[in-house]
This record gives structure tokens, sequence and C-alpha cells, in this order.
């Protein structure tokens, strides 16, 4: 049973109300998990060179410091197992930033409270008293979850052994708001005041709170910085430094980082920044002007008495635009003029789409827009829940009772439910008149229910859910299970929404085993329940009804591309590329499918128009564009004044799903960061710690190589690798898009590291980079801006066993990805589409592993 609040990312999803579509997608076995014999540091995607603990769950990196000739890295851990729980710090230590020693815990949870995020510090002059003079102590400033409450405060633990033993100050906690959500303090010695400085976060209210202290114990409130920049997910994780403008020390300016979840620029989980000014009391991010959207033809702005042309189905968008708000929603902002589709009509309850006509495609953007729920479109989905697919019915749960499942604990009493039960909200979408419910006496209930074995003997499992979005594998699941052997070989789980919608397993490689099904809901937090209906064996996959609220181009009976809000009644600028579909027919539609939180969408001012307009998101500054750099802070006290950054290597839509065994959870490579001014812009800018390139190992070079509208292996052999480390430097040609392909391999597997000439940006494409099935966020392509200098593109990339981080330029484009290909693909290629490019020269070196 958890005694305490849900874990961080399941609280992210419940405040966001976010409909990811991980419950749709079958979970396979991890496929370590049947090799637990592999020897520790060489499992299937064990990175080589970047942190990972032996085994066990890590996310965000804690107490950077460096003391006495080692950088401290401390990391969120659970000692009790590979999912997110029991939060503790974990820590490892490096004299190079590259080779690690993981430590014993540090600071363990207790029945009293879990040990969130922060900082440590080297206290020199002993101003806590915690150590002497001559051995000034190490104090650790973190957050204290407390289970009884859910209260977040900021506390304090002391070491004078360098970090290896560590204890609780008795007076914890040293900041208590009562706030819920406030946490990840970030401390440092400010030397103009003679004082401590924290930089802490508001995270709901994506505010940053700065403290003073005199001895770490009794703190100031000086200022708070916020809201700004991109708001759409919890501000946490904040660090504050300051660095020298292109190497002048005479320019100091200050960089405030804000890591965000949801809402990053590539999906989930990122790493804002801003830079600015700091005078020893308040943050003052650089002024970026207003932004002008670009100029172009209006194809709807909703300013009629009706909709014109369009054509509304449904009851969610009324019989017209609205003026702003409808009856019981929250104020609507940042629409245009007088009017806007508005489809709060009767609540979020309500569902329907709008429209446009048929339009022949002749301009590059459509630039619109958009606001509400972030329900994103799904492909394969469909409008209507149709009939079942036709197969051998497993459980339709009719007849008023479990007739020959095994029930355990309390949660799914002793018959099938008949639909909603007291105090839950309504339940929809399954069939007949009895469905499993285990919101039976409300979530505080546990159990089981699993079914007689069978024999699998045809090629999908499909079934309807709903409920809570608990993981099997974390803590305290809610989930269905389909067994083999008695082990879990397939799971899912409900959206934290009461409506049933269908889920599928392919079961073609289980053909002939016995299975059982196993509905399990272990959770006693928010949405610790589940609804199952109409479990079946079939040959045909069973395809949800859409669940969207969004903004779709349908091009030939298909949707194209695809926008969302972000849980927000505030819309903002965004764009679809319309030049692949130039000379086509197409119409733009509305859609709100959602009867759940946020369970509609906000539209205006559609426009076509030459170049696409950003939104707030992508006119944010970020430290990294890729989905999988998280939590980002830096080290204190790094020798020569250096600051070196690091990040959790993962993103929360996936955190708990990625397919590694017996850890799960990597850092980034650690980053020296610096200011330069690029474009006429301050921007900060990443590269690899030098450390890195001790590693390296049998150079393998290319140059004066044209490559036209093909791809080809870059060197042969020589350049193949699970572990690399490559610098290549192309010079524009008259190709749209170029670049390298690696760890490539047999059935088309590779990771796509592009340029795109045409739009100007990096882009890192793992739709093809080996197992992406285990969660629908997790494939796609995650593109930067990154202009070209004096025609030619410089890529640093490190790859290793599973993740790729890409450096444009100087450092100012960033992509840090995860991905998990067969061990057998390690090709390296070059290519090119629709043109040619050369390649000036590329090296590859391979690298030696950092685990001794």
């Amino acid at each position: 049973m958890r005694s305490g609040p849900v874990s961080r990312h399941a609280r992210i999803r419940l405040l966001a109300a976010v409909a990811t579509v991980c419950a749709l997608s079958a979970t396979p076995l991890s496929p370590q998990a049947v090799a637990a014999d592999t020897p520790t540091y060489s499992e299937t995607y064990r990175p080589q060179f970047h942190f990972t603990p032996e085994k066990n769950w890590m996310n965000d990196p804690n107490g950077l410091v460096y003391f006495k000739g080692e950088y401290h890295l401390f990391y969120q851990y659970n000692p009790n197992g590979d999912s997110w729980g029991d939060m503790s710090w974990g820590h490892a230590v490096s004299k190079d930033l590259v080779h690690w020693e993981e430590l014993p815990l540090a600071l363990s949870h207790d029945d009293e409270e879990m040990v969130f995020s922060g900082s440590a510090v080297v206290d020199r002059d002993n101003s806590t008293g915690f150590g002497t003079k001559k051995n000034p102590p190490m104090v650790a400033v973190y957050t204290s979850l407390a289970k009884d409450t859910g209260i977040q405060a900021q506390s304090l633990a002391y070491s004078t052994d360098r970090g290896r033993t560590w204890t609780k100050y008795q007076d914890n906690p040293v900041i208590d708001i009562g706030s819920k959500e406030f946490r990840d303090p970030k401390v440092q010695w400010y030397a103009p005041t003679k004082s401590w400085l924290m930089t802490v976060s508001l995270s709901t209210e994506h505010k940053v709170r700065f403290y003073s202290s005199k001895n770490l114990k009794d703190w100031d409130l000086l200022s708070e910085f916020g809201p700004a920049g991109a708001t759409g997910g919890v501000w946490e994780c904040p660090d504050l430094f300051p660095l020298a403008v292109d190497g002048d020390e005479n320019n100091i300016k200050w960089v405030l980082v804000v890591n965000i979840n949801p809402g990053g620029i590539a999906g989930g989980s990122a790493a804002q920044y801003f830079v600015g000014d700091f005078d020893g009391e308040k943050f003052t991010a650089d002024d970026k002007g207003t932004y002008t959207p670009p100029t172009g033809t209006v194809v709807q702005d909703f300013e009629g008495t009706d909709f014109g042309s369009w054509t509304a189905t449904g009851t969610a968008f009324g019989t017209g635009p609205a003026a702003g708000a409808v009856a019981g929603q929250g104020t609507v902002a940042g629409f245009d003029g007088q009017g806007l589709a508005n489809s709060f009509h009767s609540g979020d309850g309500a569902t329907g789409t709008l429209t446009s006509p048929s339009f022949t495609v002749d301009s590059a953007y459509l630039n619109f827009k958009v606001g509400g729920g972030r329900h994103p479109h799904v492909a394969g989905t469909v409008m209507e829940q149709g009939p079942p697919p036709e197969g051998t019915l497993l459980a339709d749960f009719e007849g008023g009772t479990y007739g020959d499942w095994t029930a355990t604990g309390d949660a799914f009493g002793t018959a099938p439910a008949t639909g909603t039960l007291p105090d839950q909200q309504e339940v929809s979408g399954f069939l007949g008149s009895g469905l499993v419910n285990s919101y039976l006496n409300g979530d505080s209930t546990t159990g089981a229910l699993t079914s007689p074995e069978f024999t699998i003997d045809k090629d999908y499992v499909n079934f309807l859910v709903g409920g809570g979005n608990h993981p099997a594998g974390s803590a305290n699941p809610t989930a269905v299970e389909l067994l083999v052997d008695g082990e879990v070989v397939r799971s899912t789980t409900g959206q934290d929404g009461e409506a049933l919608n269908w889920a599928s397993w392919d079961v073609k490689d289980l053909a002939g085993k016995k299975a059982q099904i196993k509905i399990v809901d272990d959770n006693s937090g928010g949405w610790g329940h589940l609804n199952v209906d109409h479990i079946m064996l079939s040959d045909t996959q069973a395809r949800p009804v859409s669940q969207e609220t969004s903004v779709n181009l349908i091009v030939d009976g298909q949707v194209v591309r695809s926008a969302t809000g972000a849980n927000s009644e505030t819309l903002d600028w965004a764009s679809f590329d319309l030049r692949p579909y130039a000379g086509k027919q197409a119409r733009i539609q509305i859609v709100d499918m959602n009867t759940a939180g946020w369970g509609h969408v906000l539209a205006d001012r559609f426009t076509t128009a030459d170049t696409a307009a950003k939104s707030v998101v992508q006119r944010a500054d970020w430290a990294d564009y890729g989905k999988d750099y998280y939590a980002a802070v830096s080290w204190e006290n790094a020798p020569g004044g250096k600051r070196y950054m690091i990040g959790w290597m993962n993103n929360w839509d996936y955190s708990g799903a990625i397919p590694t065994s017996p850890w799960r959870g990597a850092q980034s490579v650690p980053r020296e960061m610096a200011l330069r001014t690029i474009n006429g812009r301050i921007r900060l800018t990443g590269k690899p710690v030098n450390g890195l390139e001790s590693l390296r190992q049998r150079p393998a070079t290319a140059s004066g190589v044209t490559v036209k509208s093909t791809s080809k292996t870059l060197i042969g052999r020589a350049a193949q690798g699970k572990a690399l480390d490559i610098e290549a430097t192309f010079s524009l040609e008259d190709a749209d898009r170029f670049g390298l392909k690696v760890r490539t391999g047999a059935d088309g597997e590779e990771t796509v590291i592009g340029y795109d000439t045409t739009t100007q940006e990096l882009y890192v494409d793992r739709t093809r980079s080996g197992a992406v099935d285990f969660n629908s966020t997790f494939p796609g392509v995650q593109a930067a801006p990154l202009k070209a200098r004096n025609g030619k593109v410089k890529l640093r990339i490190l790859v290793d066993w599973s993740s790729v981080e890409v450096f444009g330029g100087s450092g100012e484009t960033v992509i840090t990805d995860q991905i998990f290909p067969d061990p057998a693909s390690q090709g390296v290629e070059i290519f090119a589409e629709n043109g040619s490019v050369k390649l000036d020269k590329a090296v590859v070196w391979h690298l030696d592993s950092a685990h001794e």
C-alpha cells in the first residue's frame, strides 16, 4: 500500500489530465528480464559512458558539488525497485566527470518523509556549525515530502566525511510554506552579500523564488520570477548561475534554468532557460520584444454570427462562434477579434467536430491559434465505436457474476458492476450492462481479478479499459496483465479517465501458449482503480475511439498534420507545413472527442502564409531540443570557474516503460556550458566535457565525399559500433536534407541525424531506431533551429548503447534522445535527399567503456 501521495509523474499526469496513449499500447516484457545472469554493465541497453546505477530506478541529478578532488553526483533513487518510489538520494563520485564510482545510499527515505530533489554545498566557513573551519561540512539542501500530508518543505542534512555518511538536521524543515508544490532547492554562495542564495520552485504557479541566508538554517524571501516563457507544465529543478558572454569577464550575464514537464519543446519533459541579470535580490530576464506573427490571408477568423461554410457535428461547438468563455468556463484569452471556435458548450462532456470546406493547397503554411485540452490525435483511432471485431469472447462480465474468474482483495466485490459506482465520475464506453469496476468503496480498495487459463490461438487480445494510469512494474499498479508461465508479458493501464476504450495486444509470437488475464488494482491513491470489459481473442485488432481535442489537416481522407492545446484557456500560435501537399485537396477539422478533464478545444485565426508562426514554446530558449534531457542542473565549485551541467536522460511521458533492466534511468553526458552571441542573440551553449576524449580509440576518417539522393555506408566496417564519438562537417549544395544514420541494421533499423536545408533545422528521427512501441509518444522526429555558417554545418554526435546526443554548430543546438536498437545494428551511413551534399570531413572514434 502507498502511505504517501502518488508519485511525482503520476501527480503531474493528474494535474495536467494528460490523455497519453501509452494506455493503448502493449508493453512487452523487457528483453533483459529473462537474462538475469548477464554481467553487470554489459546488459543489452546499458550505457557505456553515461552514468547509470548498478540497479533500480534513477531520475533527477541532485547535490552537484566539487569537493576535495571529487565531483559528487547525487540523484533521485529508489533503493527498492526499478520504478519510481521510496525516493532517496543515491550517490556517485568522479575525478573527471567520465569515470564514476557508485557509493552507498546517501539520504534515505523513512517512515515520515521521502527525499526529493535538491542541491549540496561546501560550508567552508562552517556557518551552520555542522563541522569545523578545518573540516568544513558538506550540506545537502533537499525537499522533504511529508508522507502523511503531502507537504513539500526544504530540509538539511550534513556530512563531515566527504559525503560518505549523512545526518539529517534535527530541526528540519528550514523553510515550510505549507505547500504541496514547493520543491527542488538549488543553493550557492553569493559572494557580494556574503550569504547563501537559494533558488526554488513554486511548481504549479510557474514561479521561481529566491531566498537568502547567513547560516543555511534561517532564510529570508528575496523575490519571485515568473510566470514567463513556456508554462504548459510544472516548473521544477531550477538553477541560477553567472557566465561570461563570449568569454568576456567584463560582460557577465545570469542564466536561470527552469525545467518544465510536460510542455517541453519536443513534448513532455525539457530544460528551458532564461538569460538576464541578477542584482542580489531579483532576476530580470532580457526583453526579447513582442511577437508579430507572419502576415497572410485569413481563411477563417470566426467573426461572423455563424460558422459560415464550415460544418458542425455534435453539440460541443454550439450553433456559432463563441465571444470568449461560455457558461461554466474559466477566462479565455489569446484569441483575435470578437469570436472563436470553442467546444466547451455544455462543458467537457460534449463532443463534436467543426470542418472546413475542401480547398486546394496553394500556400506554404497554415497558421492558426489553438488552446484547450492536451489530448493529441492518435493514428488509427476512429470517430465512433463500431461493433467489436469477430473472435472468441473470453469475458463480457454479463449475467451478474464473475463466472470462473478468481477475485482477491476487496476492490472488485463479488460481482461485476452495472456502470458508475457511488461517488464516481460517469463511466462510459463499456458494452452491455456489466463491467469490471474496481472503484468499489472508492480508490482506497485494492485487489486482483484473474481469469482461468486459456490458449492463445489468435493474433490479438482485444479489450476495453479505463481508469487509472499506474503501469505494471510501478510500485502500485492499476493494470491489465497477460500472464504466460506466471510471468507478465503484456500490460496496459487506463488513462486517468472513466471512459473505456479499446486496447489490443499483438500476441502472434505467443501462439499456442497457455495464458491468463489478470486485472490488478494495487493502488489506493488518486485514480487508483480500473474499468475493464469485453475481453476477446481475435485475428483483427480493435481500433480505439478518438479521445482527441485537436486541430487536424486532412488530405486524401487521412490526418496528415495535427495540433492540440496545452491544458490552457489561453490560445497560442501553431502552424502546419503545407508544402508536401501542394496542389492537393485538403480540409481543416477541429475535433473534440474527449469527455474528461480539459475535454475541449479552442481555435481561431486560420491564416495561410509564406512562413510559419511560432508558439510561445517555440519562441522559448531550450538547453536541449530532444525528448530526453530533464532536471538539468549544474555543479558548484568546479575547478577553474567552469560551469558543468548534467540532465536526467529520460522523459516522464514514458520513463517507467523504457525496456531496461535491472536499472531504469541514465544521466546525460556532463556538458561544459557557455554563453555565446550567435546570430545576434546571446545563447546558452553546451559541449561534452573534455574528459570524454580520453575514451577515444581507433579513429576512422573520411573526407571530400559527395553524396547525391542516396544513402551509403560511411568509411566501412571501421566506423561501425555501438559507442561512438563522431565529428562531421558538411558543405551545403542542393540537397533538401542530409546527414548521418547511426546504429543501422537489418529491416531498415536506423537512427537518422539530419539537417533540413528548407527549414534550417537539425533533426533526429528515431521512428525506426529499434524498440519504439512501448509508448506511443516515443517514436518521432525531434527538430531544432540551426543556421549554417559560411555554407557549412558542423555536428558532434555521441552514440551510446541506448542514446544519441547531437551537438550542432557551437553547441547552441543540442538534441538528446534515447534509442533502443538491436545490438547487431552498428552501421553508420551518410545520406542526402533530393540533391547533393559534400562531406568535408568526418572522424569516427570508437569509445571505450567508462566502467572499471
